[in-house]
């Protein structure tokens, strides 16, 4: 219910180029191409329509979509839409991604090609990430380390690193860690909701 956010030390106040949000839906501005909408957020900060396109142009890139950059939202599968989500947060060049759940409304096979996705884009760009998910073994492949919040406000059960070797892939999944990993997460969260009614 109260604290500070501190980046490198200064208080994290109003809006920032250091920080880009991914949402959980792509929230694209239907009358705006991909690459209007992987801009935007350079036109919100008033960066040369030039630099800005070249800018937006190399993170569709970045994500697979540059072919895709004159197509508009509705003419994009869910999956797509949600790299372009990726691609106008990246396009800032923010010091820390904040990714609120990002793949929650894809399907089971287009979740796990945007975390394949993702993985290969963090390894470009080695970008500060903080990602949000209920998916234990999204975090496990993502993450280098896992925060497991109680069901209290502001209560931080367990702090876990995640030592498993990068670049990450689907290999990954098959390794004995990999399922220990989970296990520790699964028992700290059933521990959390046992005594619920």
């Amino acid at each position: 219910t109260s604290g500070d956010i501190s980046i490198d030390g200064k208080a994290v106040g109003d809006a920032d180029r250091n920080r880009s949000v991914v949402f959980q839906s792509p929230a694209l501005l239907p009358w705006r191409t991909a690459l209007g909408n992987a801009r935007y957020g350079l036109d919100l900060w008033r960066v040369p329509r030039a630099k800005a396109n070249a800018r937006a142009k190399e993170m569709l890139e970045l994500v697979g979509l540059g072919p895709w950059g004159h197509s508009f939202p509705h003419e994009l599968s869910g999956g797509m839409q949600q790299r372009v989500n990726l691609a106008r947060a990246l396009a800032v060049d923010p010091e820390i991604l904040l990714l609120d759940e990002p793949f929650a409304a894809l399907d089971a096979q287009s979740r796990e090609a945007m975390q394949k996705e993702l993985l290969r884009v963090w390894t470009a760009t080695q970008k500060t990430s903080l990602f949000v998910t209920h998916q234990i073994d999204e975090a496990v492949l993502l993450a280098d380390r896992v925060i497991v919040l109680g069901r209290g406000p502001g209560h931080v059960k367990e702090i876990i690193a995640i030592d498993l070797p990068r670049p990450r892939d689907d290999r990954v999944r098959r390794e004995r860690a990999f399922f220990e990993y989970e296990d520790r997460i699964r028992s700290l969260i059933r521990s959390d909701t046992s005594g619920a009614g």
